[in-house]
């Protein structure tokens, strides 16, 4: 009984255990600016890793990336862009945030 106990509690602790990386992925010679965009996503069985922003069994929104990110953030060009994956077991949350210039109306 006690080993059952503590196999629960352990499987409850890395079940609500996370991890959150931030890692760059892109760079440009753009001027950086003050705008910030970002698109995310949650994706089931799945991480972010390489050039796959989102592999897995089921992601959340159709309209995620780069370009999502930059058209939420208003960017006309793009300077800068992060990815942020926050893993909980069996889902990730990955976020694409891109920093850039503020399209001239």
């Amino acid at each position: 009984m006690k080993n059952l106990k503590t196999l629960l509690l352990g499987a409850t602790v890395l079940f609500f255990a996370s991890c959150t990386v931030t890692r760059p992925y892109a760079v440009t010679n753009n001027e950086i600016g003050d705008a910030v965009g970002t698109s995310k996503t949650t994706v089931i069985f799945g991480t972010s890793s390489g050039t796959s922003l989102q592999a897995g069994v089921f992601s959340t929104n159709k309209e995620f990336g780069v370009i999502q990110a930059a058209k939420n953030g208003e960017i006309d060009k793009i300077a800068t862009v992060d990815v942020q994956t926050a893993n909980y077991g069996l889902f990730s949350i990955v976020r694409i945030i891109v920093t850039g210039t503020e399209a001239s109306n």
